[in-house]
């Protein structure tokens, strides 16, 4: 039997995740939840805490890449699924993802190692590499399980359409390690006027994304 490790950037992604699957909490010092065949660890913005957090994918595991990602595609909506076949880095380096049965992938997905914030960045990126969506874990993710001889996709949700980015003082909310900052998050709130807007949206958006990724998952949990 494949054995599902999901790994996300952030804490927010990996506990509306369990909560969707209702997994149970495993007991570590970050995010990490486990229950029939899969298990669910955070393990930082960039996944910057990876190897730190996880030693190896244990024998017969699929490696997954989940979480939200922004749009650079005008067509995704917010929700919408990506499923790349190629993952971009931001060195070049190119990474297939695994194929699966009754999972369609398509398209390219590049990582970055800042935030995107607006739809201008966007549009660039997007003319610049004919990428669908960014995020900044995946890249990462694919390189170490290949390192580890292990086979890896990617699962995202679309938690910003291309037409929005997420604004740098929203984006500091989230700490190197995933987890987010109630200060950081009052602090940029009464800083500027439209960041609660700002903020209620993206709330909303991951929302939209997790609640994607997890009828994804539930679907490869299911398949032999």
């Amino acid at each position: 039997m494949t054995r599902l490790l999901v790994l996300t950037g952030v804490d927010v992604e990996a506990r509306g995740l369990a909560r969707h699957l209702g997994l149970a909490a495993v007991g570590t010092a970050f995010p990490r939840f486990a229950g029939a065949g899969l298990e669910i660890a955070a393990v930082g913005v960039g996944a910057g805490h990876l190897a730190g957090r996880l030693a190896s994918p244990k024998p017969a595991t699929l490696v997954v890449s989940a979480g939200a990602c922004g749009a650079l595609a005008p067509e995704l909506a917010v929700g919408a699924l990506v499923v790349p076949e190629t993952v971009l880095a931001a060195g070049g380096e190119r990474h297939a993802t695994a194929a699966l049965a009754g999972l369609v992938r398509h398209g390219t997905l590049v990582s970055t190692d800042r935030v995107i914030e607006d739809a201008a960045a966007k549009s660039r990126l997007w003319l610049e590499t004919g990428a669908l969506a960014v995020d900044m874990e995946s890249a990462a993710i694919m390189a170490w399980a290949a390192a580890h001889g292990a086979p890896a996709i990617v699962v995202r949700g679309v938690s910003d359409a291309a037409g929005r980015g997420v604004p740098a003082d929203l984006a500091r909310v989230v700490q190197d390690d995933g987890r987010v900052s109630p200060l950081r998050a009052v602090s940029a709130v009464l800083a500027r006027p439209g960041a609660l807007a700002d903020a209620m949206a993206l709330r909303a958006g991951t929302a939209a994304a997790i609640k994607t990724v997890a009828v994804a998952l539930a679907r490869l949990q299911r398949t032999p």
